[in-house]
């Protein structure tokens, strides 16, 4: 492995757009994100359920079978 090739790696100090800081190793020694695993809805439980088969039961009402009928040519 060339010694010169490869970038410096530093102790990297992480701050989070809510207020969070951590310390994890990178290439550069300071790093500002917007969001983080302890503000991310996924991680916190926040996440939003978007019914997906009530939009597909109005899809269904509104369309009706339309796509499944073909045209003679």
């Amino acid at each position: 492995m060339k010694s010169t090739i490869h970038p410096k790696y530093f102790d990297c100090k992480v701050h989070c757009g809510c207020g969070n800081n951590f310390v994890t190793r990178a290439t550069v020694k300071e790093l500002r994100i917007e969001i983080c695993s302890v503000c991310h809805p996924f991680y916190s439980g926040k996440q939003k359920f978007v019914d997906a088969a009530g939009r597909i039961d109005s899809f269904k009402r509104r369309y009706g079978d339309k796509a499944s009928v073909k045209t003679q040519a």
